[in-house]
C-alpha cells in the first residue's frame, strides 16, 4: 500500500489546515469505531462457553472429561456372590424352595445318612413368569318379560362391563410406560406385543388414554380446589391455597410449536400445566387470585411479584457467578460466589437453628453483602451482577426468616426433568389434549410420590377413581 507523503504545512493556508484537521478527526473517529467493533468481536470470541457449572445447561449437554486409567485389581473382587458377606440378599419369602441332597458318595457309592450331610450353600435363582393376556369371555343374557314386554339385562361383575376390551390394568401400564418412560405409541404397541403377546394398535392406545383423561383432570381439579388436607395445618395446603409455592417452567413442543410446561409445587402437592404462554398470566390462571406468603423461583420476570415473600434460587446465582469468574471478573463475582456458598451451607441446617441464631446469621450475611456491593468491578459481567443484586438483594436470604423454606428451586427442576426427557425422546406432543394429559399425569405422580405412592400405583388408582388426596 502506497503511503501519501505528508503535506508541507508551511505552504497551507489557515482554511486548508482547518480542512485537513477535520478530515483527520473524521478518520480518527472511524478508526475508534473500528477498534471498538474489533474489541467487541474479540471479547465475544474469548468469552467462556456455557457449561453445567456456570449456567443452566443440563449436565447431559456438558463436555465429559476422559476417565482416568483404572488400576488393575490385584486380587479377586471382594464381596462377590459366593464369598462371605457378598452378593445379593436372600429373599425373605421365596416362592419355591429346592433342596438338593446327595444320596451316595461319588467315589465309593456309599449311601449317605442325614447326619452325614451339611448345608454347603444357599442362594436364590430369580426368574420372570411368562406373561400372557388373561381373556375373560362374558356371555351376557337379556330377559324378555312376557308380562310387560320389557327387557332386562343381566348384571356383570365390576370391570367386565361392555365397551373397550382392555382392562384398567392394561391402560395403567400403557400410561406408565408412555408418560414415565417416554415410550412412543409405535414402540409401545410393539413392546406390548413382544413382551405380553398383547396386540393393541396405536389408535386403541390413543382412545384408551382419551377415556382415562377425565379421571386425571378431576383429580388435578381436586388438588387445586381443596382448601386443606386432612391434617389441616398450613404446610398441608395444596397449591391452590398454599402458603409456600416453588415454581419453574421449561419448553415443550405441541404440533411443532413452542410451548411451556409450568410446575407449581410444595412439600405436599404438585401441579403441572402446559400453556402456549410463558407470561405471568399463567400464574394468575393457576392460582385463581390466591396470593401465597412465600414464593421460590429463578429471576425470570413472569415468576416475580406473586407472593409477599420471595426466595431467589441460589443455585442459579452460583452458576451465574461462576460464569462471570470464567469470563474474567476477579473483583465482584468471586466474593459474591463465596457469600452465596456460605448461605447454601446454612440452608442445609437452618431448619434446626433457633430463631435468634438465624437472625444473627442473616445479619452477618447482609453485612458482608454491603461490603461486596461497595466494590467497583470494571469487568462487564461483574458490573452486570452488581446491578442485579442491587435490585434483588432483599430476596437472597429470605429462607433464614422462614425455616420451612429452601434456598433453591431444585425441587421444581427435578419435577421438570421428566418433561425435558420426554421432549428429547419423543420430539413433543401431537395435540393439546395429549400435552394436557401429560401434565395431569405428572401432577398425579408428583403428588402421589410425596405420599409414598409409586408412579404405576398412582396411575392405576386414579383410573379406578381413587384420588391421591384420599388419606392412606
Amino acid at each position: 500500500m502506497r503511503v501519501s507523503p505528508h503535506p508541507d504545512l508551511s505552504k497551507l493556508s489557515h482554511a486548508e489546515k482547518d480542512a485537513l484537521i477535520l478530515a483527520l478527526l473524521a478518520r480518527l473517529d472511524e478508526a475508534h469505531k473500528l477498534i471498538a467493533e474489533l474489541r467487541a468481536r474479540i471479547d465475544e470470541l474469548t468469552r467462556p462457553g456455557k457449561t453445567p457449572d456456570n449456567s443452566s445447561v443440563p449436565p447431559s449437554q456438558g463436555q465429559k472429561p476422559n476417565r482416568p486409567e483404572k488400576l488393575k485389581r490385584p486380587g479377586p473382587r471382594q464381596g462377590s456372590l459366593g464369598r462371605e458377606g457378598g452378593g445379593r440378599a436372600l429373599a425373605a419369602d421365596p416362592d419355591e424352595v429346592v433342596v438338593a441332597k446327595p444320596s451316595r458318595c461319588r467315589h465309593c457309592q456309599a449311601a449317605f445318612a442325614d447326619a452325614d450331610q451339611t448345608l454347603d450353600a444357599r442362594y436364590d435363582k430369580i426368574d420372570l413368569p411368562r406373561v400372557r393376556p388373561v381373556v375373560t369371555r362374558v356371555e351376557r343374557y337379556a330377559g324378555h318379560c312376557r308380562c310387560c314386554g320389557a327387557t332386562t339385562h343381566a348384571a356383570v361383575p365390576e370391570g367386565l362391563e361392555p365397551g373397550t376390551p382392555f382392562s384398567l390394568n392394561i391402560v395403567a401400564l400403557a400410561m406408565y410406560l408412555r408418560f414415565v418412560h417416554a415410550v412412543s405409541y409405535k414402540r409401545l404397541s410393539r413392546l406390548l406385543l413382544d413382551l405380553f403377546a398383547l396386540s393393541i394398535s396405536e389408535g386403541a392406545l390413543d382412545a384408551a388414554f382419551r377415556r382415562g383423561k377425565p379421571r386425571f383432570d378431576a383429580d388435578v381439579a381436586a388438588i387445586l380446589a381443596r382448601r386443606s388436607l386432612s391434617s389441616g395445618g398450613p404446610s398441608a395446603r395444596p397449591v391452590g391455597r398454599a402458603r409456600v409455592i416453588y415454581s419453574d417452567e421449561t419448553g415443550v413442543r405441541i404440533d411443532g410449536r413452542g410451548c411451556w410446561n409450568w410446575v407449581f409445587q410444595n412439600a405436599e402437592v404438585v401441579i403441572h400445566v402446559v400453556r402456549r404462554s410463558r407470561g405471568a398470566d399463567v400464574v394468575a390462571e393457576v392460582l385463581g387470585g390466591h396470593r401465597p406468603a412465600l414464593w421460590v423461583s429463578d429471576l425470570y420476570g413472569a415468576q416475580q411479584n406473586h407472593a409477599d415473600g420471595w426466595q431467589i434460587c441460589l443455585a442459579h446465582q452460583l452458576r451465574d457467578c461462576q460464569y462471570a469468574i470464567d469470563a474474567g471478573d476477579a473483583v465482584f463475582a468471586p466474593r459474591m460466589k463465596a457469600l452465596l456458598l456460605r448461605a447454601v451451607m446454612l440452608a442445609r441446617r437452618h431448619r434446626d437453628l433457633a430463631e435468634s441464631t438465624r437472625r444473627q446469621y442473616r445479619s452477618r450475611l447482609d453485612r458482608d453483602l454491603d461490603a461486596i456491593m461497595a466494590l467497583a468491578p470494571s469487568h462487564r459481567d461483574g458490573r452486570r451482577l452488581r446491578k442485579r443484586y442491587g435490585k434483588v438483594r432483599a430476596h437472597l436470604f429470605t429462607f433464614l426468616d422462614h425455616p420451612e423454606l429452601a434456598a433453591d428451586n431444585n425441587s421444581s427442576e427435578r419435577e421438570l426433568r421428566p418433561t425435558a426427557t420426554y421432549r428429547k425422546v419423543t420430539g413433543g406432543f401431537r395435540s393439546d389434549w395429549g400435552a394436557n394429559l401429560f401434565a395431569a399425569v405428572r401432577s398425579i405422580i408428583g403428588t402421589a410420590k410425596r405420599r409414598g405412592i409409586d408412579a404405576y400405583q398412582a396411575i392405576r388408582d386414579t383410573l379406578r377413581g381413587q384420588s391421591v388426596l384420599a388419606p392412606g
